[in-house]
């Protein structure tokens, strides 16, 4: 399996995640189906076919997370030395060459991203269109709503 990039903040985040399932969820649930099957009968029992659901989601994503950490490239962007160049794990602060505005946004792993926080997926059109790229430079994103130009003001790696 490939290795899934992810920034140390993000491992950390899923990790939490991954703990907060088995050890306050799974116990949950398992015990909200004990409650059901108390009830009695089992095939007239909406409790018991919830609490069923609610497990199989949780099973499952706790074998999603399990995977991404096994996979996981966890790179931390404060001790990268790139000179300069957007790469994943950086901080990039852009502005925007039609409106006049900037933005900020880092860029991470795909279970990390948060357009709300200003983190955005590696495998974003604008991610991929400032990988590689250095302050000064211009990329130019393509977006669902046409062409937008982005001048790169600052690489961070924070």
């Amino acid at each position: 399996m490939n290795k899934i990039p992810l920034t140390k903040t993000g491992a950390e985040k899923l990790r939490g995640e991954l703990h907060n399932l088995k050890m306050v969820e799974r116990p949950a649930v398992i015990e909200a189906i004990q409650e059901a099957r108390a009830h009695g009968d089992l095939s007239e029992n909406a409790e018991y076919d919830a609490a069923k659901d609610r497990q199989s989601f949780i099973e499952g994503r706790i074998l999603d997370l399990e995977a991404k950490l096994a996979n996981a490239q966890i790179i931390n962007p404060a001790e990268l030395d790139v000179d300069g160049r957007c790469v994943f794990g950086a901080t990039v602060e852009l502005a925007d060459l039609d409106k006049g505005d900037s933005v900020t946004y880092q860029i991470v792993g795909d279970d990390e991203a948060d357009l709300k926080t200003g983190k955005v997926s590696v495998s974003s059109p604008i991610a991929r269109a400032l990988i590689g790229k250095y302050a000064g430079d211009v990329a130019e994103v393509v977006a669902p709503g046409g062409v937008k130009e982005y001048e790169i003001l600052d690489v961070k790696y924070v």
